[in-house]
């Protein structure tokens, strides 16, 4: 995932659990937190974007049908959902 530098920063206050920030921390290194938090954040309003595109669709035209999901699966992923499942009873 490239890292987009952004033109203008903000500083916020986010209360986060002591023992996550320590991971993080430990991932990180005290200089890398906020770039990482914000790759997060960055990627959950995509995913938030990726389920409003899909309730959209299901209310327009219906559920997905198991066969779509396995297919966008294999798209977005390379993979089904069904193969990684049985990847992990493999293993």
């Amino acid at each position: 995932m490239a890292t987009q530098r952004a033109g203008h920063t903000e500083n916020v206050s986010v209360s986060l659990p002591a023992d996550l920030v320590a991971v993080l921390r430990e991932r990180t290194g005290k200089r890398g937190l906020s770039s990482y938090i914000t790759e997060a954040v960055r990627h959950q309003l995509e995913m938030d974007g990726l389920a409003e595109i899909v309730a959209a669709q299901e209310a327009e035209h219906g559920p997905l049908t198991e066969a779509e999901i396995e297919a966008a699966s294999r798209e977005l992923f390379g993979h089904s959902r069904s193969e990684v499942d049985e990847g992990k009873h493999a293993a």
